[in-house]
């Protein structure tokens, strides 16, 4: 039949099709590689929208593979990974494949110990060769592995996807239940893999319960409780209610502060090589201050008590500690747990809301006083005796 026989619509889905990227199939059965590259088997991972296509010899314990991914950005990273030891990208002996500074792809190797700051090292296999390639904002990652133990049969995978690269080193990915569900069994011989799934969805929810219970104690309720303190008591109507507000805010954000703490010491020991220890650190110091402050309410001298001044010195310096430190931390840990957006700038509306309100009372608080002091003033009786009413002052009797 002649060309000329194919039909408009024909012609239009030829062109379309031609246009799709291999990597944008539905499957990875139907996409194929440059250089007549052929593989054994190949998987359809089930997050990040990556794809594995790998051919294994367990004779000369060589693997090949063909990782496709998606970096969130052009600029971003793309990895692979074998944990001989675990499960996670702690411990996995990874390729990572990103653009360097003169725009060509590059391939290096990282033995992954923490979730810190990366450095290209040697791994647990040998790299026989690797390149990379990126079109239609999808990366290619190919390479020719040399496994260390002959006749293996089955490894463990981790797959990832990073935003950026600072000074040739890939930056922290993010931490959604998508990328912590990247990771799996991989049987090299049948062609099969197995993911591991609800580990990362379970560790999501302690975080974001961690990160709840922290900013409702450390990040609002002492806040609250201090502004209380501080400019209630100025009201005479308001005294006492103002100490047993203050005293139930101040309670009650420790006891959540105590079980967010709590969360957070078992997220630690759960994530074995991941250290925040700035995060950590000030957790520690809060826990301390508030502990050593609630137990100061047991050593509270009366008012007309000679140590009663230097209690109050230690009482507001240790309040105001806590109120600093823990805003900061609360905003390191939006660093680290990167939710959307809108959480973060709640949360500033928040704190702007309680330091307008703090404003507001200060400027009241001085007018009161003020009137106070000067009407202390206008009613002292001058030279200490009374005016007999033609100018002169009398002295009082004894």
């Amino acid at each position: 039949m002649a060309p000329s026989s194919l039909t408009l619509p024909t012609v239009i889905l030829i062109s379309i099709l031609s246009l799709i990227s291999p990597s944008q199939s539905a499957s990875c059965t139907s996409q194929s590689f440059t250089n007549n590259r052929l593989y054994s088997f190949c998987n359809d991972l089930p997050s990040l929208n990556s794809y594995l296509h790998w051919t294994y010899d367990p004779t000369q314990s060589t693997l090949s593979i063909a990782f496709l991914a998606a970096p969130p950005r052009p600029d971003g990273w793309v990895s692979w990974a074998i944990n001989p030891t675990g499960t996670g990208m702690v411990g996995s002996q990874a390729l990572i494949a990103f653009r360097e500074d003169n725009g060509g792809m590059t391939v290096k190797t990282y033995n992954v110990t923490s979730y810190g700051p990366l450095t290209e090292s040697r791994v647990w296999y040998e790299v026989r060769e690797s390149s990379a390639e990126f079109s239609g904002g999808v990366v290619r990652l190919f390479a020719t592995l040399v496994l260390p133990e002959r006749g293996r049969e089955s490894l463990n995978q981790v797959w990832q996807v990073g935003p950026s690269v600072t000074g040739g080193v890939p930056d922290k990915h993010e931490f959604q239940p998508e990328n912590l569900n990247s990771k799996g069994s991989l049987d090299l011989l049948r062609g099969e893999s197995t993911v591991v799934t609800g580990g990362g969805d379970s560790r999501m929810k302690k975080r974001n319960i961690h990160g709840v219970l922290n900013v409702v104690s450390w990040g609002i309720m002492f806040p609250v409780g201090i502004i209380i303190a501080r400019y209630l008591k100025t009201f005479p109507s308001a005294d006492p209610a103002w100490f047993y507000l203050h005293i139930f805010c101040q309670v009650s954000a420790y006891a959540i502060g105590v079980a967010g703490w709590g969360t957070g010491l078992k997220l630690g020991s759960e994530s074995k090589g991941i250290t925040y220890s700035i995060h950590r650190n000030i957790g520690i110091a809060l826990f301390s201050l508030a502990t050593v402050q609630i137990f100061a309410l047991l050593l509270r001298p009366k008012k007309d008590h000679k140590y009663r001044f230097y209690w109050n010195i230690y009482h507001h310096s240790l309040g105001y500690s806590i109120i600093i430190l823990g805003i900061i931390n609360v905003f390191k840990g939006f660093q680290i747990l990167n939710p959307a957006p809108k959480w973060r700038n709640a949360y500033i509306i928040v704190i702007a809301i309680l330091g307008g309100i703090a404003v507001l009372l200060e400027a009241i608080t001085w007018i009161i006083v003020l009137k106070k002091k000067k009407s202390s003033k206008s009613t002292k009786p001058y030279g200490g005796g009374l005016n007999n009413g033609h100018g002169r002052q009398e002295p009082l009797d004894p």
